[in-house]
């Protein structure tokens, strides 16, 4: 029974592993959004006394180009989370149900066990699509910064 359930162990331990990357993401992703916000309203209030120059209303332009694009990224980040949570739900079922299947030797669990393992890895694949789709659009937000330098 332990030996069947190690393969949906090691997955919760792996999703853990990046759950912890994410949310480390999450967080720096969310404080570069409030510093770009503050650098925003800073400029905004030059550019409402009209003290504002060409660079500073570049670099306004460039910030609110760059708050859209981290808001997405925030959004993949969020969806990669709530996937690997889905995942790890259902690992924790699979080990469940394969221990009732050890308990209930009457029924049959085999087809339920693979089932919810087999929905597990999907989530999991869903989850590193979405946080591929973050990188990628982290690495447009970098492009951008270059662009303006």
């Amino acid at each position: 029974m332990i030996q069947s359930m190690l393969a949906p162990g090691i997955m919760i331990s792996a999703c853990g592993l990046l759950l912890l990357g994410m949310n480390s993401k999450y967080s720096l992703v969310v404080t570069r959004i409030r510093a770009l916000d503050e650098e925003k309203r800073k400029l905004k209030l030059h550019a409402d006394e009209n003290k504002i120059t060409k660079d500073q209303e570049k670099r306004l332009n460039s910030i609110s180009v760059q708050i859209g694009k981290f808001a997405y990224r925030i959004r993949m980040v969020r969806n990669a989370v709530i996937y690997y949570s889905i995942a790890v739900a259902f690992f924790i079922l699979t080990c469940l149900t394969i221990g009732f299947h050890f308990i209930i030797k009457n029924i049959d669990l085999t087809g339920i066990v693979l089932l919810l393992f087999l929905i597990g890895m999907l989530s999991v694949f869903a989850g590193i699509m979405f946080a591929c789709r973050e990188v990628i659009k982290g690495y447009q937000i970098v492009q951008i910064e270059i662009q303006e330098s």
